[in-house]
């Protein structure tokens, strides 16, 4: 029997092939009732004789009436009905959506499910299957990147759970959760914006933009840019005439750059060793995929383009594009940033577009990305360091630890404001950040078109 979605690829059913078996009890009960049996015939108990009959009975009409198919379980979603396994699966609150089909044989009444994740247990439930079942699978999830939404260990169990089959193999379901965009009202712009289309004013002559001045016409000047009002104070007699010269429209380039080589929770006893961040909390990483999709949104929005690197790897970066698809590419390029190993120091800071803004997203609990934003600002680019460090927990930490954390905060915040007198400007994500973005961009707006060539 088969239920859609089973050929999905990625969901490949987990086939049992083991034989089915009679339960502990019923073997038990099989095994004293023919000692009972032998020994009643030795002393001769007839009564005793028939009256273990029924158990023997009992386990031959099992070892009989037990199932002979195979006990198939696979995962399917949302992506497997339209044929792509990279979709995103969350919903707006949170909530990790995908489906558990089971497929049992004929003579078999129930299933045992046992769901976890993450190493953790999350349902263990007997369930009534007739033949093809899909039970719905829900969690709540507060990561973004690749991870896993469950994974299931069934079992088979025969009429009257007298006969059980062997655990079929874990199939598990896992997804790329995309970080979401929030949107955002201000952004800072870079010192220099490029091209002659776009959203924001800058100081070349051109169309689109505010009023730059009124001048004499000259040859190039179009006749529907004459003033006829100015002309006619200024030249009564008609004999010059003047147009308005507005300001050029123009766009930013901004290269939004991770700093993918930490992954660290709020809890510091987490930071090295066997332990992982809890699911419950949102990493360092995760904070970072969420503000730069945040302001990848928010440039886009405005017709900026936008590119984007990873300080952790050594690839090709995304280049800078613009546009609703461009987004897309940026988050799902979020959502594949992860750790990878030691990367290899870097001797000199990434290439970036002439005039770029940089937004490097960091924890900045060691010297790499700091030295990579100071040499970018001494290049000339305006930098903006987005601190993505969640807010700590040190209420169950040992004194040791407690001092140990305390050693390394110091460090940090002297890092950041070393950073601050080489001219970057710091915002932390997990304050309020659309409000310093907003000091930002007014900051550097000091009339039309300042700032921008």
């Amino acid at each position: 029997m088969t239920a859609p979605g089973q050929g999905a690829a990625g969901h490949r059913p987990a086939v049992d092939a083991t034989p089915w078996a009679p339960t502990l009890a019923v073997t038990t009960g099989a095994a004293a009732a023919v000692l009972v049996l032998v020994l009643a015939v030795l002393a001769g108990r007839g009564d005793v004789a028939v009256a273990v009959a029924a158990p023997l009975l009992t386990a031959v009409v099992v070892r009989h009436r037990r199932p002979t198919g195979t006990v198939r379980a696979w995962f399917a979603g949302p992506a497997d009905e339209v044929g792509d396994d990279g979709r995103d699966l969350m919903t707006p609150d949170g909530t990790l959506r995908a489906a558990l089909w089971l497929d049992a044989p004929a003579g078999a009444t129930a299933t045992h499910v046992a769901l976890t994740r993450q190493g953790r247990a999350v349902a263990d439930a007997l369930v009534h299957v007739d033949g093809t079942r899909r039970l719905p699978v829900t969690t709540r999830t507060v990561r973004t990147g690749p991870q896993e939404v469950a994974t299931a260990v069934v079992q088979g169990v025969g009429p009257g759970a007298a006969s059980v089959a062997e655990p079929a193999d874990a199939v598990d379901r896992r997804t790329v959760v995309l970080p979401r965009a929030a949107p955002l009202r201000e952004v800072p712009l870079p010192p220099r914006l490029r091209g002659t289309t776009g959203a924001h004013p800058a100081r070349r002559p051109g169309e689109g933009g505010d009023l730059r001045d009124v001048h004499p016409w000259g040859p190039g000047d179009r006749l529907r840019r004459i003033d006829w009002r100015v002309t006619a104070r200024r030249s009564p007699d008609l004999r010059e005439l003047y147009v308005r010269r507005e300001h050029t429209l123009a766009e930013a380039v901004v290269v939004l750059v991770v700093d993918s080589r930490d992954d660290v929770g709020p809890d510091p006893r987490t930071w090295r060793g066997p332990f992982p961040p809890d699911p419950a909390d949102a990493t360092s990483l995760d904070r970072a995929r969420e503000a730069a999709a945040t302001l990848a949104r928010a440039f886009l929005d405005q017709g900026d383009r936008v590119g984007l690197d990873d300080l952790g790897v050594r690839r090709r970066p995304l280049p800078p594009g613009g546009g609703r698809r461009q987004l897309q590419r940026v988050r799902h390029a979020l959502a594949r940033t992860h750790p990878a190993g030691d990367p290899p120091v870097r001797v000199r800071a990434p290439r970036l577009p002439s005039g770029a803004l940089a937004v490097v997203f960091s924890t900045f609990l060691d010297d790499e990305a700091a030295a990579v934003a100071t040499q970018w600002r001494a290049a000339g680019h305006r930098v903006v360091a987005v601190d993505v460090l969640p807010a700590l927990r040190s209420a169950d930490l040992s004194s040791r630890e407690r001092l140990a954390v305390r050693l390394v905060t110091l460090t940090r915040e002297d890092r950041v404001a070393e950073l601050a007198d080489q001219g970057v400007e710091v915002v932390a994500w997990r304050d309020d950040p659309a409000v310093a973005l907003q000091v930002l961009a007014r900051r550097g707006r000091r009339h039309a078109g300042a700032g921008v060539v």
